[in-house]
């Protein structure tokens, strides 16, 4: 069982000015001897919509800030620098950069599942120094393929004769 002790909160003081109650920073003092301070509350609008209070930490909260995310394909491995509140598909298109694949040849991988190009960094748990897993698509490496062998086979003549 828990025990809550309740709070005495002061009225009025705060729609009709603050009687000379004010202190440092936007606090303001509750009561005539009380030593209770009252901060103000600040709001911030998230990517999905939702109104939140402002975090007062400085800098290190999640969706704020440059992330470095490790990137490894079958033979390689890269450490883009990137923003946490990014979408894969910008990710993609500073991959396509350093491993000239183009973002719809590229499928990118992050806790076991293909991710979309319109999923935000933050949104899904990427941290920094986290790993996404970057493959080619299948279908478009074999129509690569394919043009390949197309292009090396010599062209012959559309018909044949046939002698009796």
């Amino acid at each position: 069982m828990m025990k809550l002790k309740s709070k005495r909160f002061c009225r009025g003081s705060f729609k009709f000015g603050n009687g000379g109650n004010s202190v440092k920073g936007g606090e303001k003092r509750c009561g005539n001897n009380d030593n209770t301070i009252i901060s103000e509350i600040k709001w911030e609008l998230r990517p999905g919509g939702m109104l939140v209070q402002k975090r007062e930490s400085s800098g290190s909260s999640v969706g704020e800030g440059m992330i470095t995310v490790r990137v490894s394909t079958v033979s390689e491995c890269h450490d883009v620098s990137i923003e946490s509140t990014s979408t894969f598909g910008e990710l993609k298109m500073i991959l396509s950069l350093i491993t000239s694949l183009e973002p719809r040849e590229q499928r990118l991988l992050f806790k076991g599942k293909e991710r979309e190009d319109d999923e935000y960094l933050h949104m899904v748990g990427v941290k920094d120094k986290d790993k996404v897993l970057l493959l080619e698509d299948p279908a478009i490496k074999e129509m690569k393929k394919l043009h390949r062998l197309a292009g090396t086979q010599q062209i012959g003549t559309p018909y044949c004769t046939i002698s009796v």
